[in-house]
């Protein structure tokens, strides 16, 4: 790969520049001349954007800056060399005198990953670094790149020292990770030891040891900047530091390892570290990031959509409805993107908790994909619920894909081209032609079910039309029992959109009232109870979504919950003989004339959310002290 890139016109041994900006300048100009790159700004522009994103500084006056660019014609490497360096902004405060710019195109293959991944084991070969900055030409600093290096004949041993197991990762990127577990490799096998090096980089934990291997371990190197699982390694000798530390001095580490106190996990530190864990299972954790992140799609949506409905909403047959050109038809279209954005944000993020980045892109498209009933021939989407679904789902997939063992040339490919685009086929096949069927299936015989019961007893249908509002709001579930009341409206049968109207605005009102009474016994997070505030005002103007952050993060106490206020609120709805004439819901339609019984309907849907509310603080008072009496 890196034969295909460079050539001695692309390198520049006496760079002129003074500062990073500078460098970045005069690097590209030798692209441009070069015919690699059309637009120099572009690419400039390109290139801080990456490095705004982490600093492509390392160890021993080297630099990688790299980016994907529109600007780029035919993928290069342009190397630089100041013999003073400058200050790039490296975290061993050193300055950078080597540079190595990658250039791909975007859109193309990732060449400045692979490259990358190439370069590594170059720049920590011994003596190569010195060795190109005196090179007297470009084509001598091109043949030292290019040679591969010679393995020394050493004398055959028959039997290694001893085995050591290494664990190396850091928090972004690929190069110090397998930097430094190339360094551990060789410096390993210098010294006569078998190694065992397991990556914590971008594509996830992959060549874990196992429970045989850290049995016969002599000793093991932890050499990372991210959290790692090192209670397996009870009762070996091992010593932790930063994944920078066998980069500089792999030999140095392995002997300080085999001297190290045998590590015995400290109970107090374990039981500070693994809290959230022994209280709350993993499926929680994952749920709660997919979550976290969605709430503000959640309140930013819904109060645009709250707002621009209260001031600039108006009554008509088709349902609440903004005039074309308004300002307020515009801030409508805004909140309606983030609340399409949220159910992907749900389950991209539960995938990617699961994990890490490469699950992220397949999480999101998945998310799409369960809410889009178009994929699957269905009238609505799935709703949180399949985004709960899809998240775990591809998480579990892609946490299995990284896991294999690659050849180091293809692990940097992992995260952001095999695991992504197997995950999104792996998901959307499941969705388009397993999961999909089902669920169509299941809303036309839901559709079915409230037909046959449309002329029987209020009771049941007011059961059954306000459970499914509240069960998934937004679902198929909820849809289902929408858009069935929605078309009695055209048959002229509105009581049913009226018990619909009523039922929609428990959920979020119900949670809103819940976390107002339950801080007092702190049953909720602070997060939860700022996101009640909101969920209020989209329950006032009939977003049921509202109650979704709750729904997802606590599904046992809230789902049952939105379902009894719902039913009550409904069957209310029939007793009275409210009715609706337009196809939508909350105290909003009531005060707007829309319902022939406003005040009645205002009490149904105030009675449905006060049963939400204390259905759910006794669930969750109830679940609290089960878990308090069972960790006792």
């Amino acid at each position: 790969m890196i034969n295909g890139l460079i050539n001695q016109d692309l390198i520049k041994l006496s760079l002129d520049a003074n500062s990073k900006h500078e460098v970045f300048k005069e690097m590209i100009e030798i692209l441009y001349q070069q015919g690699r790159i059309s637009d120099k700004e572009r690419f400039l522009s390109d290139i801080l954007a990456r490095e705004a994103q982490g600093n492509t500084g390392f160890e021993e006056g080297i630099a990688l800056p790299h980016a994907k660019s529109s600007a780029v014609i035919e993928p290069a490497i342009v190397i630089g060399v100041h013999k003073q360096g400058i200050d790039y902004g490296a975290e061993d405060g050193e300055p950078s005198k080597l540079f190595f710019m990658i250039a791909s195109p975007d859109g193309g293959d990732n060449h400045h990953i692979e490259v990358l991944a190439q370069l590594s084991s170059k720049l920590i070969e011994d003596g190569f670094i010195h060795q190109f900055m005196s090179a007297e030409n470009p084509e001598k600093a091109l043949e030292l790149l290019l040679t591969k290096p010679t393995i020394a004949v050493e004398e055959e041993v028959t039997q290694a020292k001893g085995f050591i197991i290494g664990v190396t990762g850091c928090p972004a990127g690929v190069a110090h990770t397998y930097l430094a577990a190339e360094a551990l490799e060789k410096s390993a096998s210098k010294l006569g030891y078998d190694i065992k090096v397991e990556t914590n980089g971008s594509i996830g934990i992959k060549n874990s040891p196992t429970d045989k291997e850290i049995a016969r371990a002599d000793a093991v190197i932890i050499a990372a900047d991210k959290q790692v699982d090192i209670a397996r390694f009870s009762g070996k000798r091992l010593i932790k530091t930063n994944v920078k530390a066998p980069i500089r001095d792999a030999q140095g580490l392995i002997k300080q390892a085999l001297d190290a106190p045998v590590y015995q996990p400290s109970v107090t530190k374990e039981s500070s570290e693994s809290s959230i864990s022994d209280a709350r299972s993993n499926l929680y954790r994952y749920l709660m990031n997919g979550v976290s992140h969605m709430i503000p799609f959640v309140v930013t949506g819904g109060l645009l959509i709250a707002l621009a409905l209260a001031i600039g909403g108006q009554p008509s047959d088709a349902g609440m409805v903004i005039p074309q050109g308004s300002i307020w038809n515009q801030i409508l279209e805004v909140g309606v993107v983030a609340f399409t954005l949220m159910i992907p944000i749900l389950a991209g993020y539960i995938a990617y908790a699961i994990a890490d980045r490469p699950a992220l892109a397949p999480g999101l498209i998945g998310g799409w994909i369960a809410n889009n009933g178009s994929f699957y021939s269905a009238e609505a989407g799935t709703g949180f619920i399949g985004a709960i679904i899809a998240g775990l789902l591809v998480g579990y997939f892609v946490k299995g894909v990284t896991s294999l063992n690659y050849h180091k040339f293809i692990r940097p490919l992992v995260p952001i081209m095999i695991a992504p685009i197997t995950g999104a086929l792996f998901i959307a096949s499941l969705f388009i032609f397993v999961i999909g069927a089902p669920i169509a299936d299941l809303m036309t015989g839901l559709n079915a079910l409230l037909t046959s019961m449309s002329t029987g007893n209020v009771v049941l249908l007011g059961i059954a039309l306000g459970g499914m509002a509240g069960f998934d709001m937004g679902g198929p579930f909820n849809k289902v029992a929408f858009l069935f009341s929605v078309g009695m409206i055209a048959s002229g049968q509105t009581q049913f959109m009226g018990a619909m109207a009523c039922a929609i605005p428990v959920a979020p009102l119900g949670m809103s009232i819940a976390t107002m009474i339950g801080r007092r016994w702190d049953l909720f997070e602070s997060s939860e109870i700022e996101t009640g505030k909101a969920a209020g005002a989209m329950g006032l103007v009939g977003i049921s979504e509202g109650a979704i952050p709750f729904a997802a993060q606590d599904p046992l106490s809230v789902i049952p919950a939105n379902v009894l206020g719902s039913m009550v609120a409904a069957v209310m709805a029939f007793s009275f003989g409210i009715t609706n004439t337009v196809a939508h819901g909350g105290p909003v339609v009531a005060l707007l004339g829309a319902m022939n019984l406003p005040l009645l309907a205002l009490f149904s849907m105030a009675t449905g959310a006060v049963v939400t509310a204390l259905t759910c603080l006794i669930i969750k008072q109830l679940r609290k002290s089960n878990l308090t009496t069972a960790t006792a």
